[in-house]
C-alpha cells in the first residue's frame, strides 16, 4: 500500500496525493481479463495498453482527492473493429459506482438540445441541462464521438469545458483523433478551439492492432441487433416473411410534430424504404423517438450510396449507429451486396459497414 505522500507507479501513471487502493487498478485488470478469455479474444499490445490506462483511473472515482500524472479523462480513438466500445464498456461495468452513465453522444446531445430549449431565456440553460441530465455523476462515458455539423462546434466545446470543471471523469470513444474531427475542411479551422480544448483536458490513446474484433465469432452473440439479416436480391417470399407487400402503399406514423411516411408499423415491428428515412429530411432525434416504439426495423431498397447526396449518406449512418446503439433488430434489402452499396466517399461508411456485415446474409434470388 503506497504511504500517505508516496507515488504509486502503475504502467506509466502516477498517483499523488492521499492514499489510493492500487488493488482497485489490478481488479479492473482482472476483469478485462476474465472478460476477453469468457469472451474468447485474444488482446493486442494496444488493447492492453488501454486497459493499463483506464485501470489506473479506478481509484480516482473511490478517492476523488487522489490525482492521475496527466488529464483524468481519456479519449480513445481509432478504426472500426478495434474494440474502443468493447473497452469503454468493459471500465464502466468493472467499476463498482453509483454516479455513472454510459450513453451514445447523439443521443445525449439531443436531450442536450431539447433541455436548453426549455430552459432558454432562464441564466446559464447549458447548466441548468446539465443539472437535470448528470446529477450526481461522476463517471460518463460517450460512445461514438464525431462531429459532422459546424453549427454544434461551439455547444461542443461549452459542453466539454463544463463536464471538465465539474469534475467528471469523461471516457469518450471515437473513430478519428481529435485533430480528425469535423474534417470538412470548410470548417476545420473554426473548430480547432474543441480539438485544443480535448487534447489538453484528455489522455488521447489510439486503439490500434489489425484484428477486426467485430469479426469474430460470438462478439455480437448477446445482440439483438445481429439476429437481423442483410439479404440481397430480395424476393416476394422475402416481403411476404417479414410482413410486407412489395408494392403497399405508403403509410403515415406522426414522429414529433410531423408525419413521416413508413412502408409498415405493427406492434413493435416498423418497415421503411431507404427513400422513405434517409432521403426525408430526418434527424438522429426521429430515429431515437422511433425507437422508443419500435424493437424491429426493417429498411427496403437500400441503393448504391455513391449515387447519394453527402447528407443522405450521413443520414443513414446515424440511422445504424443509433439501430445498433440502442440494440434494435434490423433487417435490410437491396438489390446490392453490403460493400457495393455501401462503396461511396462518407468517412463513417467505414463503421456501418462493420456494424452491418454481423447480420445474416441469407442472399435471395441471385
Amino acid at each position: 500500500m503506497a504511504s500517505k505522500r508516496s507515488w504509486f507507479s502503475f504502467g506509466s501513471a502516477a498517483f499523488n496525493g492521499p492514499p489510493v487502493a492500487p488493488e482497485e487498478a489490478l481488479d479492473v485488470k482482472a476483469f478485462f481479463s476474465a472478460r476477453a478469455e469468457r469472451q474468447g479474444y485474444t488482446l493486442g499490445d494496444s488493447q492492453v495498453r488501454v486497459i493499463d490506462r483506464l485501470a489506473v483511473r479506478a481509484p480516482l472515482l473511490n478517492d476523488p482527492r487522489s490525482r492521475l500524472e496527466g488529464p483524468p479523462s481519456l479519449y480513445l480513438y481509432g478504426k472500426v473493429g478495434r474494440g474502443k466500445s468493447w473497452l469503454l464498456d468493459g471500465f464502466y461495468e468493472a467499476v463498482e459506482l453509483k454516479g455513472k452513465r454510459r450513453l451514445h453522444f447523439h443521443g445525449f446531445f439531443n436531450d442536450l438540445h431539447a433541455g436548453m430549449f426549455r430552459h432558454q431565456g432562464q441564466e446559464d440553460a447549458l447548466e441548468r441541462t446539465l443539472d437535470e441530465l448528470l446529477s450526481g455523476c461522476r463517471l460518463l462515458c460517450f460512445d461514438e464521438f464525431h462531429v459532422h455539423d459546424i453549427g454544434d462546434a461551439m455547444l461542443i466545446r461549452r459542453l466539454f469545458a463544463a463536464l471538465f470543471a465539474r469534475g467528471v471523469l469523461l471516457i469518450v470513444t471515437s473513430n478519428y483523433s481529435p485533430e480528425g474531427l469535423l474534417p470538412n475542411p470548410l470548417y476545420h479551422e473554426r473548430f480547432l478551439p474543441v480539438i485544443r480544448l480535448i487534447e489538453a483536458e484528455m489522455e488521447v490513446l489510439e486503439v490500434g492492432g489489425e484484428q477486426d474484433y467485430r469479426a469474430q465469432p460470438g462478439s455480437g452473440s448477446l445482440q439483438r441487433f445481429v439476429t437481423g439479416a442483410y439479404v440481397v436480391n430480395p424476393t416476394e417470399q422475402h416481403y411476404r416473411a417479414l410482413g410486407l407487400s412489395e408494392h403497399a402503399l405508403a403509410i403515415l406514423l406522426q414522429v414529433g410534430n410531423r408525419p413521416l411516411q413508413a412502408r409498415m408499423s405493427e406492434g413493435g415491428r416498423v418497415a421503411f424504404s431507404f427513400a422513405q428515412l434517409c432521403e426525408a429530411p430526418t434527424a438522429v432525434m426521429d430515429y431515437l423517438t422511433l425507437c422508443e416504439r419500435y424493437d424491429e426495423w426493417v429498411i427496403t431498397d437500400l441503393p448504391l450510396l455513391a449515387g447519394c447526396s453527402i447528407a443522405v449518406q450521413q443520414r443513414f449512418i446515424n440511422l445504424v449507429d443509433v439501430l445498433y446503439d440502442r440494440d434494435k433488430r434490423l433487417t435490410v434489402l437491396s438489390q446490392y451486396p453490403l460493400a457495393e452499396a455501401l462503396a461511396a466517399t462518407a468517412i463513417d461508411l467505414m463503421r456501418s459497414q462493420s456494424r452491418l456485415g454481423q447480420l445474416r446474409q441469407p442472399g435471395g434470388h441471385e
